[in-house]
């Protein structure tokens, strides 16, 4: 099921998905890490929001 830019519900935003170039850049700006290392703690912590932020708090 592809991305649905038009439902930008809380769900949607709560989750980092790291195959929309549009999200990579919001979110590595947002949270002032590069790609690598927003892949990387994706990948540690799941793609909620939230557990990321944890995790790059955790390595920080």
């Amino acid at each position: 099921m592809s991305d649905d830019k038009r439902n930008t519900g809380s769900p949607d935003r709560d989750r980092i998905n790291l195959s929309e170039d549009y999200e990579l850049d919001y979110w590595t700006q947002a949270l002032g890490v590069t790609r690598a290392e927003l892949r990387e703690a994706v990948e540690a912590a799941g793609p909620m929001a939230e557990a990321v932020r944890n995790h790059l708090a955790q390595k920080g």
